[in-house]
């Protein structure tokens, strides 16, 4: 997100972001999913990507949401002055953003796992799941991840080049060098710290039925009978996919805003 873009301009750049990274990272999304629901694993392509259509949707949208919401937050804290975001500033708006953004992202996301979980089309799967007790099932876990994982993509990667680059000059003398370090630390503070919120969130919304986890309380007691530890199942493919998408996320950005809007940032 960025200020020097208005919200439909950052909206768009979101969209075509998010989109790309879900193309490349599903299977990661798959194998995380199943994992944390103590499902098989396949390594046939058409379960890799079952549920891709939801899941692009879901990315494209969310992070059109996250980068709108961001810009504008981040326009509002600045008022019109030339200077740089302080870093609680800059973590506020991804905050702020991510949250906001799981309001469209968790039910897509529940037609996705619906999908990865048992087959079959995304009609079908959201005629199941168009019930108001089934609709937001899963919303906490998927707000407070969102709202985690927006502060780890958009807003820890800009305070960290900014501060390799300032303070070590010679070594990170590009955004470019400076990038993968920030999106292994961006992707570690997002995959860690929201990690046992999204295998709440997934258990919830692969069981619609209830028949082994009822609410989010309920759901986080019945995991932790197996451990603490069990918060963090399919964490490896999460991370990874995470460390991936930060550094994707951080580049494409910075790439597809001045591509599509030159004159925003002449």
């Amino acid at each position: 997100m960025s200020e020097k873009l208005n919200e439909l301009q950052n909206a768009t750049v979101g969209m075509t972001v998010g989109v790309i990274e879900v193309l490349c990272l599903q299977p990661f999304n798959y194998c995380k999913n199943m994992i944390q629901q103590g499902q098989p694993l396949s390594a046939d392509p058409r379960k890799l990507y079952r549920g891709v259509g939801a899941n692009a949707v879901n990315m494209g949208s969310c992070t059109m949401i996250q980068f709108s919401v961001g810009g504008s937050l981040k326009k509002l804290i600045v008022g019109g002055e030339q200077r740089k975001l302080k870093a609680y500033e800059e973590m506020g708006a991804g905050i702020a953003a991510g949250v906001t953004s799981a309001l469209v992202g968790s039910p897509l996301e529940l037609v996705m796992i619906q999908q990865q979980r048992k087959g079959g089309g995304t009609a079908s799967t959201i005629k199941t799941i168009a019930a108001p007790n089934h609709f937001f099932r899963g919303f906490v876990g998927a707000a407070v991840r969102e709202g985690l994982w927006t502060c780890g993509y958009l807003s820890i990667p800009p305070i960290v080049r900014r501060n390799l680059r300032e303070m070590y000059p010679e070594k990170f003398d590009s955004d470019a060098k400076a990038r993968v370090p920030a999106a292994l630390l961006g992707g570690l503070f997002a995959c860690y710290l929201t990690q046992p919120f999204d295998t709440v969130k997934t258990c919830m919304q692969g069981d619609i039925e209830r028949k082994t986890y009822g609410t989010f309380t309920a759901t986080a007691k019945k995991i932790s009978e197996d451990g603490f530890t069990a918060f963090y199942r399919g964490a490896t493919f999460r991370y990874g996919r995470m460390v991936c998408a930060v550094f994707m996320m951080d580049t494409l950005q910075a790439m597809v805003g001045p591509l599509l809007y030159p004159s925003a940032f002449k």
